[in-house]
């Protein structure tokens, strides 16, 4: 048995590169990526940079930013959730008058006059 031109690989191509069916997908993924990093970095990277960086190191700065937003998230249910904070203003706009009240008395300071 012999290696040659007729030969393909176990993929069904006789080469490695995107096919029609999922070129427009793989591009569609990497614009979202660069986007991503490009908006959430807050103004630390711009498009070209992203663009041109290796792909592991796009990756890595990509799934960063992810783990970071994630975490805020998740800290921000947790303080929402949690039943010890409890806000001057309710969920309609009015002031909550007994925590205000007691807030106000927190700060309440004897006037003094010389």
């Amino acid at each position: 048995m012999t290696a040659g031109v007729d030969s393909i690989s176990q993929l069904g191509l006789a080469f490695f590169g995107l096919t029609f069916d999922i070129a427009p997908q793989a591009r569609a993924s990497i614009f979202t990526q660069i986007h991503e990093i490009c908006f959430h970095g807050n103004g630390g990277y711009d498009w070209n940079t992203i663009y041109n960086m290796p792909i592991w190191l796009r990756k890595f700065t990509f799934n960063k930013i992810q783990e970071y937003h994630n975490e805020e998230t998740k800290k921000m249910n947790n303080a929402k959730n949690s039943g010890k904070q409890k806000s001057l203003i309710d969920s309609s706009g009015k002031v909550n008058s007994p925590e205000f009240a007691q807030a106000s008395q927190q700060y309440k300071r004897p006037a003094k006059y010389k």
